[in-house]
């Protein structure tokens, strides 16, 4: 039976599962909640039986094919020796040969370079990912290189948002804007090579505005951003950028903000995860996101 198709309660994290009412999952308040004002840290503890559900999600065997992954990694603090430190949790999305989105991976990383990534992306292999022909990200460190390694036939699209943000990081304030209306206007062409033409023109512009910094940004990065230009027309929209996993990393911030510091990094990775599950589970994941024969059709011509 299709996850699609199932009934809610043979779905992950189905549409009104209230997660479990303990622990850290009993917060519905905005209010930022410290570990100072606890006694023990049994309040960010879930059962071991939920720990073991959601562990048991979170390493089930990917079916299936997945044409787009997204990947990304946000940061979590947690308490450490008496102090607070940072802790990185890695997520991964895909949309199925459907067109239908789903959560294929949530893992702890001790931060966001080679080691973690080598780990997260061997795992999703040994899970069964496969299928994959776009990876879309941010330029992570390690992230890039690993992904030849593990999936050699897959092309890389860079996230044209933090492409962006990267370049204006080299430019003033005040010209913020009119460089932001030159980078977009790259990636609002008919095809790649316009894109070309358009970003060449871009960075003589920007060097003529003596902003050689970013004009030499945009030179050694455009090509990393126009991947998405080898898939169907329809699809560019939600390839071009990270976004459809950025929305998804802003709920779960919202959620562990009134956490503070977790414990541990075992106690941060099941809030993550739970709440992915829940996500998968909505209209998120059973509403049909892309219509993936027109992928299907390009790759036939």
């Amino acid at each position: 039976m299709s996850r699609r198709c199932a009934p809610p309660s043979l779905r992950f994290g189905p549409p009104g599962d209230s997660l479990p009412r303990c622990g850290f999952f009993s917060i519905r308040s905005e209010t930022k909640v410290s570990l100072a004002q606890f006694e023990n840290t049994e309040f960010l503890l879930l059962p071991q039986k939920i720990y073991g559900q959601i562990e048991e999600w979170r390493r089930r065997k990917i079916e299936g094919r997945y044409a787009y992954v997204y990947l990304d990694g946000l940061w979590l603090k947690r308490s450490w020796g008496g102090e607070v430190r940072n802790v990185s949790v890695l997520v991964a999305i895909g949309v199925d040969a459907e067109g239908f989105r789903d959560v294929l991976g949530v893992s702890e990383g001790a931060k966001e370079d080679k080691e973690s990534w080598t780990a997260f992306l061997r795992e999703l292999k040994e899970r069964g990912l496969t299928g994959v022909q776009l990876f879309v990200s941010d330029k992570c460190l390690g992230l890039v290189e690993n992904l030849g390694e593990f999936y050699p036939d897959a092309k890389w699209q860079r996230c044209v948002v933090h492409f962006y943000r990267n370049v204006w990081t080299k430019v003033p304030s005040g010209k913020v804007k009119e460089v932001a209306a030159m980078l977009k206007a790259i990636h609002a062409q008919e095809d790649r090579t316009a894109a070309r033409e358009k970003a060449r023109q871009v960075v003589e512009k920007l060097t003529m505005m003596k902003l050689r910094d970013a004009a030499e940004l945009v030179n050694a990065g455009i090509e990393e951003t126009l991947s998405y230009f080898d898939f169907p027309p329809e699809h560019w929209r939600c390839l071009r950028t990270n976004n459809p996993l950025e929305r998804v990393m802003r709920e779960i911030r919202r959620r562990t903000r009134v956490v503070g510091a977790f414990p541990d990094g075992r106690s941060a990775l099941m809030l993550v995860a739970a709440r992915l599950r829940y996500v998968a589970g909505t209209r998120w994941g059973t509403k049909r996101y892309l219509n993936m024969t027109r992928l299907a059709h390009s790759a036939v011509a």
